[in-house]
């Protein structure tokens, strides 16, 4: 998939829900508040001053070849590092929920010209990412800004490959303070089935990066546990 196509598609997609009544859904009522959409990680000096980007694809493993996806890309400091270490023949895909995020992404991507990166405008409930494609999907401080968990997870499951894993760095803090607490990411990814295969604490002191597995069948909508912070 090109920029400009990728730029297209998302621009459709967003044209296409406007108007649309929001359905009533078969997942379970969340019972945690969730965090805003913020910006606070935009500062890239800073997060490289901490080695973060190096620190967590070491922890995840991510090389040559593979096929990355970046859910809340926002303004791309994941996304436009990923690009160099996937190499030509590897592709990263930039996920976002806001248009106005993922035009100046588009524009950042054309603009560095990383010609194995495409972006696709998501949706609140659902990545919008095809059907197993990735290698690692990374979700990086963003996770307490989804508003149904367990949708959205049960939607992401399908993009993995078989030996797919999900990615989650976070602030070990409650959900209405721009984190989560592990023990309720552990309970809400369980409960999809995935399985938690590696934990580490961060840097930084406060975050900590998560990786899970798919290990369980995905459950019916209506058998999804709820979890409670």
């Amino acid at each position: 998939m090109s920029i400009r196509p990728a730029l297209l598609l998302a621009l459709a997609l967003a044209a296409s829900g406007c108007g649309q009544r929001e359905k009533a859904s078969l997942f379970p009522e969340p019972h945690r508040p969730v965090s805003a959409i913020s910006s606070r990680y935009l500062n890239e000096d800073a997060r490289d001053s901490v080695g973060e980007f190096e620190t967590v694809t070491r922890l995840a493993e991510v090389r040559q070849r593979m096929s990355v996806a970046d859910i809340g890309a926002g303004g791309g400091y994941y996304t436009v590092r990923l690009s160099p270490i996937v190499g030509n023949k590897g592709r990263v895909l930039a996920e976002d929920i806001v248009p106005e995020t993922i035009r100046a992404l588009a524009q950042r991507i054309q603009r560095e010209r990383l010609d194995n990166v495409a972006i696709r405008l998501g949706q609140p409930n659902d990545p919008q990412l095809p059907a197993g494609s990735f290698d690692r999907v990374l979700m990086i401080h963003m996770y307490h800004e989804i508003a149904r968990p367990s949708e959205f997870l049960w939607n992401l499951r399908a993009a993995l490959k078989s030996d797919g894993r999900v990615i989650v760095v976070d602030a070990d803090r409650p959900t209405d303070r721009h984190g989560t607490p592990p023990r309720l990411l552990l309970c809400e990814f369980s409960a999809l089935g995935y399985g938690l295969t590696r934990f580490e604490r961060l840097p930084d002191s406060e975050s900590y990066f998560a990786q899970f597995e798919p290990r369980a069948p995905r459950p019916a909508p209506g058998d999804i546990p709820t979890c409670t912070p």
